[in-house]
């Protein structure tokens, strides 16, 4: 398994062109948040828009609509109880899962409306959604985002045997549009296409609520706006980027907060920008 290290941020990292506005940089839809865990979605539009997306729409309960506009004036939100599937269709990234709950019924909708050109990314809920009502993928170009309990659930592999790589990668080859999968732990396993590769960085000060909606939110953004760069390295530098500051911040904080992150993302990307 190779080591990803901080070269992935200056391979990925780009000045931004002279001559570009909002949609050059992607459009994100996020669907996430019920009334009990609209945070989640509130940290998946922060990472997005901080990490660098052009447009940011958050479908969500309305419940959560005052909250959101309050921490992110920049993104836009639609109720996720309408009709979803032509903000599906017009947005060039799809997040769905953080903190969805049991919504079964946006997940199949998501699903169904989706197309192969589209990014899609399913993390949190939808994951065990997935699994435990046998959904098939779609046939996107898909990333998911598991914890170990998550992947045991979407992959059959025992979080006792996800040490072994192979087992992992055997798993990912099974699904009906192989994945990008990134497999969120103690020193976090990213599975593509071009290799398997582990981050080196990182540590407990990161155990805390929303880290993982926030780590789904900058891979979000990274996949929407550096589109000359393959689909792998945006995913393995989000990953990165997500640890190394979280790093930086624990040199002076004994508990890295998500949102914490999320505000020091432009700062971070400026010193690779090339």
């Amino acid at each position: 398994m190779k080591k990803l290290t901080e070269n992935i941020l200056y391979q990925v990292i780009k000045k931004r062109p002279e001559q570009s506005y909002k949609g050059t940089y992607g459009r994100v839809l996020i669907i996430g948040g019920t009334k009990q865990f609209g945070g989640a979605a509130i940290m998946n539009a922060l990472a997005s828009v901080h990490s660098g997306a052009g447009l940011v729409t958050v479908a969500t309960d309305p419940s959560n609509f005052t909250a959101l506009h309050s921490h992110l004036p920049e993104a836009m939100v639609v109720n996720f109880n309408d009709y979803l599937i032509p903000y599906i269709q017009s947005h060039d990234v799809i997040l769905i899962g953080s903190g969805l709950g049991d919504r079964l019924d946006l997940v199949k909708t998501t699903f169904a409306a989706v197309s192969a050109k589209q990014i899609m990314i399913v993390d949190g809920s939808a994951l065990t959604l997935v699994a435990a009502n046998h959904l098939v993928w779609p046939t996107s170009r898909l990333i998911i985002t598991p914890h170990q309990m998550e992947w045991q659930r979407v992959s059959d592999v025992p979080i006792s045997q996800q040490t072994f790589e192979a087992l992992n990668s055997s798993a990912r080859a099974h699904f009906n549009v192989k994945p990008i999968v990134v497999l969120k732990q103690f020193h976090t396993q990213i599975y593509t296409d071009n290799g398997s590769f582990e981050l080196t960085i990182g540590g407990p000060y990161q155990a805390t609520g929303g880290m993982g909606d926030t780590l789904a939110g900058i891979i979000a953004g990274f996949v929407a706006q550096f589109s000359n760069t393959s689909l792998d390295d945006n995913v393995l530098a989000a990953v990165y980027i997500h640890s190394a500051i979280a790093d930086e911040l624990a040199q002076q904080s004994f508990v890295t907060l998500p949102t914490q992150i999320s505000a020091k993302l432009p700062y971070f990307m400026k010193k690779y920008a090339n």
